[in-house]
């Protein structure tokens, strides 16, 4: 849809709404919140998998051992208690009593220990622990035991951390599943269970209120403290088309959008029945993600023509516009604005894009003119506008380019494939944003890592990049993370570890008889009450 139709488009959908959004309207009321996430979920298995739609729908399903806070600060969540030995090599936990999952069999060490097990094997933090873990083991029903080969200081941020996956709490035999094979079953220990009934994929979620849940005393902040629910249902209502789901919203036929589309934010703010506000102060870095595996983008100088070729301009303007207060170039990886941002090895970036040197340089790699498959979201505004954006760059840089466009469930699938061809299912390239939130240091930033074929999708394999990842993890200071950080990020744009594209902000939207929305890296819905 071109920009010039969204409008027209949006007054028409608010006429023409589909079935689901009435029949979701009949159910309304002031105990159903009716939200319209970012996108549709590929599963729920929020270790599985790193989409940032499960991993914020796991946490109304799943409690955590621990949540950050309104500050980035790990706070305690199912634990009551925790201790460490003076050397560092014993963490002792223990669980808060009365925890029951949704089954109503009570939470016990073992569940947590079975959890963390599949969590490490799939989290980068968790992958750093097992490196120099000696034992993991339950000591009774409520208290467990991590013992270590070597400090680890971070622990308590790793275990509290929100970008995925987080340390969800599942039954022991749930979490016994195969980290790299999908769950089937979704007993979770919070404040919501799923209705597993009322799922219909690319169409809706129904979460229901958890009597039995236990929140902590604390006020809730973010990921940490007393999660309570003040409506009883939560629908999630699919909406792939975002003039449809603006109509809806204007209508009252939905309550809450995760990510109204830029162009109709105006006519949103005009209307005096509806909220905006921006739904993340740390933003997204965004960035375009290449196969290392396979050819060309196996070839560190095609990944650095591309580098030459971006114009970041071009992309933010293509997501958020031209507001200055909504984006910002980066000259690096890490979230501008936070003590570690920095541009060291980032003068290739502030060229702005230099097309005709980034053609003589895909020139002299000898490409073979093999078309190369970028993968585009349709259902996902950012990723669409930035995505196209991608494709006209590579093309005219000189790469033969099949543009594929498909749903973001369908990216999520097809992008485990390796070295798969791309006429069997593989792929090149597609668009990433991560939360700003998960960049502000190296321990949270699962894009960044680059140690091969154990890294996120793309598998880059930058030994410059996990050397500085590890001096950060014995780091003592903030001047010592610092230097580290300049260190990792002029190697991460040296070896191209994926191609950034830019920093943006965006905002949520939301009727004014919903009272509670926050800003932070996940919709929070905890306190979060509607008036009749």
């Amino acid at each position: 849809m071109h920009r010039r139709d969204l409008l027209r488009a949006a007054g028409a959908a608010a006429l023409s709404l589909p079935a689901i959004t009435r029949r979701a309207a009949a159910q309304g009321g002031a105990k159903t919140l009716r939200f319209v996430p970012s996108g549709d979920l590929p599963n729920l298995d929020p270790i599985w998998g790193t989409a940032y739609q499960v991993r914020n729908a796991a946490l109304l399903i799943w409690d955590t051992l621990y949540g950050v806070d309104s500050q980035l600060r790990p706070q305690r969540q199912m634990v009551g208690h925790e201790e460490v030995s003076p050397d560092g090599l014993a963490w002792t936990f223990r669980l808060r009593p009365g925890l029951v999952f949704h089954d109503g069999q009570p939470v016990r060490a073992q569940d947590a220990v079975a959890s963390l097990r599949r969590w490490a094997a799939r989290d980068v933090m968790g992958q750093k622990i097992a490196e120099v873990q000696q034992e993991l083991k339950a000591l009774d029903d409520r208290s467990f035991r991590w013992t270590l080969k070597r400090p680890f200081p971070k622990m308590l941020y790793a275990l509290a951390k929100s970008n995925t996956p987080c340390t969800y709490v599942m039954p022991e035999r749930i979490a016994a599943t195969d980290p790299f094979k999908i769950i089937g079953e979704y007993i979770g220990s919070g404040p919501m269970r799923l209705v597993t009934g009322e799922w219909q994929q690319g169409a809706k979620l129904v979460f229901e209120r958890f009597e039995r849940y236990q929140p902590r005393p604390e006020p809730a902040s973010w990921l940490a403290g007393g999660k309570r629910m003040r409506v009883e249902r939560i629908e999630w209502l699919i909406m792939p088309d975002g003039a449809t789901a603006a109509g809806a919203l204007q209508a009252g036929e939905v309550d809450w959008l995760e990510t109204p589309l830029p162009d109709l934010l105006p006519m949103l703010e005009r209307n005096r029945d509806i909220r905006t506000g921006i739904a993340n102060d740390l933003g997204a870095v965004s960035g375009i993600r290449l196969n290392h595996l396979l050819p060309p983008f196996d070839d560190v100088r095609v990944r650095r023509a591309l580098l030459t070729a971006v114009n970041q301009d071009d992309y933010l303007s293509a997501i958020v516009g031209n507001d200055p207060e909504m984006r910002r170039p980066m000259n690096g990886f890490f979230t501008p604005g936070t003590p570690l941002y920095t541009e060291a090895g980032g003068e290739v970036l502030r060229q702005g894009g230099d097309l005709e040197k980034a053609r003589a340089m895909l020139r002299e790699t000898g490409y073979d003119g093999r078309p190369i498959a970028v993968m585009i979201a349709q259902d996902s505004y950012a990723s669409k506008a930035s995505g196209e954006v991608a494709a006209d760059m590579f093309r005219k840089i000189g790469l033969n380019v099949d543009a594929i466009a498909i749903d973001f469930a369908t990216v999520q699938s097809r992008r485990v494939n390796k070295r798969t061809p791309p006429e069997q299912g593989g792929w090149h390239s597609f668009q990433v944003s991560h939360a700003g939130t998960d960049c502000i240091n190296p321990a949270a930033y699962l894009g960044l890592r680059a140690n091969g074929e154990k890294a996120w999708f793309g598998w880059p394999d930058s030994p410059a990049v996990e050397a500085g990842i590890s001096e950060w993890y014995a780091s003592a200071t903030l001047e010592e993370e610092k230097a580290i950080a300049a260190r990792i990020n002029a190697a991460a744009l040296a070896d191209v570890v994926f191609v950034p594209t830019g920093f943006f902000l965006a905002k949520q939207a939301w009727r004014r008889e919903v009272q509670g929305v926050v800003t932070a890296p996940v919709p929070v819905f905890w306190d979060v009450t509607k008036s009749a």
